[in-house]
């Protein structure tokens, strides 16, 4: 299987020239509206000649269709150019612990398609590579031949893992996995381009594309928990590709026995404060250690997210509310670190992960 220019699209890695990126960058945030080549200009700083080449192009790659005339301001009326958004598709693909969720969007992130399902990521390598594959295959078989590219596969799961080179690490709870080459497998098993990311790094870059701004921590609360960093508006990933391990700071010495060895694990402390039905208590743990990030990283916003955090919404935000506002009035801040709930509710992590592929091609390659 084989659909990455599919339908005689376009290839749009070949396309990811910086110009020609902030051009399209530019001509998806237009929408249905467009914008023209002059206002294309004005805001790239690229001269008309050059704008009119990089959309040329783009035309006939299939990119870019005329959206009209604008009203005229005294002089001849300007066309303006919008994005053909089913041009291009990519899949993003969510690998929880014990579920699998999977999106198909189109080249401005709406959602064309969606699956979801059981997993059980402790049933080894093959079996998880062949579930995931039967579920992108099921949503990439209900694209037109005659719409375009499929880019390929974005996949979110549990870390600690290497998202340059697409190795996993000793996911937490499930050693088996260190060092499995995850990306290459799923990669020749589909025939298509695959990128691998941390559930939370992509929850926190599909966030950014959509207009979050700043430097803010995404929480996500499931089965696990952890943190995906966006600093100065790129995804923080550290040295090793491995930033955001939030679940795992010890706030509780000799505190109960974690899944990664440790003790007193926020996320120990978490998941036992919920599986006695103790959400408040949850919620305050969420915030102490959300409170360790704002203190360290000085960022403006935190959002929470995950299956835990969806299912009570309010009372996370007031708990873990709670306990910045604490720390803003003893540090003498003139206001707390807001929290909210992230969008996207439970699908936020498999359409961040189709960001992964598509971030590239409009400039928004982070971390």
């Amino acid at each position: 299987m084989n659909r990455t220019n599919g339908g005689g699209g376009a290839n749009l890695y070949a396309l990811r020239g910086y110009n020609a990126a902030l051009v399209l960058d530019l001509l998806r945030s237009a929408g249905r509206a467009g914008i023209s080549r002059l206002e294309l200009a004005e805001r790239t700083g690229l001269t008309p000649q050059a704008v009119s080449k990089i959309t040329a192009r783009l035309r006939d790659d299939g990119l870019v269709e005329e959206a009209g005339r604008q009203a005229s301001t005294g002089g001849k009326p300007r066309t303006s150019l919008r994005l053909v958004p089913e041009a291009g598709h990519a899949v993003g693909l969510h690998l929880e612990r014990d579920e699998l969720r999977a999106v198909l969007v189109d080249l401005t992130g709406a959602v064309a398609g969606e699956r979801r399902g059981p997993l059980d990521l402790g049933a080894g390598a093959e079996a998880v590579v062949e579930v995931a594959a039967r579920e992108v295959e099921g949503l990439v078989g209900g694209v037109d031949e005659e719409l375009g590219a499929v880019l390929g596969v974005g996949v979110a799961m549990p870390g600690p893992l290497d998202h340059t080179h697409g190795v996993l690490h000793r996911v937490t709870g499930f050693p088996e996995w260190d060092g499995f080459p995850l990306r290459d497998a799923l990669a020749r098993r589909l025939g298509m381009p695959v990128v691998l990311d941390k559930d939370t790094n992509a929850a926190a870059l599909g966030l950014a594309v959509e207009g979050e701004v700043g430097s803010f921590a995404y929480l996500h609360l499931g089965t696990g928990l952890g943190a995906g960093l966006v600093l100065g508006g790129a995804v923080h990933r550290g040295a090793h590709t491995g930033a955001g391990e939030f679940g795992h700071q010890v706030i509780q010495l000799d505190g109960p026995v974690c899944s990664c060895g440790d003790r007193g694990c926020v996320e120990v402390l978490c998941l036992e404060a919920v599986a006695r039905g103790d959400v408040d208590e949850a919620a305050r743990v969420l915030g102490a250690g959300a409170a360790n990030v704002v203190g360290l990283l000085d960022i403006d916003l935190v959002l929470l997210g995950g299956r835990i955090v969806t299912a009570e919404p309010e009372r996370f935000v007031r708990g873990v509310g709670a306990v910045l506002d604490a720390r803003a009035r003893r540090e003498g801040a003139s206001s707390p670190v807001p929290v909210r709930v992230a969008s996207g509710g439970e699908w936020g992590v498999a359409e961040g992960a189709a960001q992964l592929l598509l971030a590239p091609l409009f400039g928004r390659a982070e971390g």
